[in-house]
């Protein structure tokens, strides 16, 4: 583990370091105490308020997977991180796709996965995890739709001493895609998803409908039934009514 006071983005320090070819072993976690560029799907941006909150990258080599299947490793990483989430708060997390994680209607972290290829070859995974910790004060635009560990347990807790737990449950996940478990894992994540069959709107091409999320594809897309009808959205095609 490399520990950093403050840096933009722990990602971003990451895949610099593996651009300049630096020996780093599968398994390298970067955690930033104050990390002040973070980003988050589609080009938002993570606000973190400095030593409150988890902030690291994770350095995986999933070669054995075949890159047309990344979207596993995503499902591996959300379903593990909510699990641990889970057991920390005592309370149900769920991830909203494709990998944000949710208590009620509220967020409690992201997850931002960057992967390296090599041609044909998946080289190396930059997995970059935010959770809100001790910070209970946020900006009023995202103000009622966040929470925080603190906000749930009403205190603090050390963010250096929660990480060896959740690298464990990343592991567990991990060590299941490795045995073949591709299915298995999916079918987790799916059973695990916000608003998995309740009728809620969707924001589809700027109009507001109401469908049913019903799962995901094994590429990831996310399937929603309009009355009967099954359709399948990729991440920037359609947007949840929170």
């Amino acid at each position: 583990m490399i520990t950093l006071q403050r840096i933009p983005s722990t990602n971003d320090y990451l895949k610099d370091a593996l651009s300049k070819s630096t020996p780093l072993p599968e398994g390298t976690v970067i955690m930033a105490v104050d990390q002040y560029g973070g980003r988050g799907q589609k080009g938002a941006v993570w606000q973190s308020e400095p030593g409150k909150n988890l902030t690291i990258s994770l350095l995986l080599t999933p070669t054995f997977l075949d890159p047309k299947r990344q979207f596993v490793l995503t499902a591996a990483i959300s379903l593990a991180v909510a699990r641990w989430l889970q057991s920390l708060t005592l309370v149900g997390v769920k991830v909203k796709w494709p990998n944000d994680l949710y208590i009620g209607d509220r967020k409690i972290g992201g997850i931002l996965i960057e992967n390296i290829l090599n041609g044909k070859v998946w080289k190396s995974a930059v997995v970059g995890i935010g959770v809100n910790v001790n910070q209970v004060s946020f900006p009023p635009e995202i103000e009622k739709q966040t929470t925080s560990v603190k906000q749930i347990l009403h205190r603090d807790c050390q963010v250096s001493e929660l990480l060896p737990d959740l690298c464990r449950r990343i592991e567990r996940e991990y060590m299941r895609l490795k045995s073949g478990s591709f299915d298995a894992v999916l079918a987790d994540y799916e059973q695990g998803l916000y608003r998995l069959n309740e009728p809620h709107p969707f924001l589809v091409d700027g109009i507001t409908v109401s469908g049913v999320l019903r799962g995901v594809s094994e590429t990831g897309r996310l399937q929603i039934d309009f009355n009967g009808h099954r359709v399948d959205f990729d991440i920037k095609e359609i947007a949840f009514v929170i």
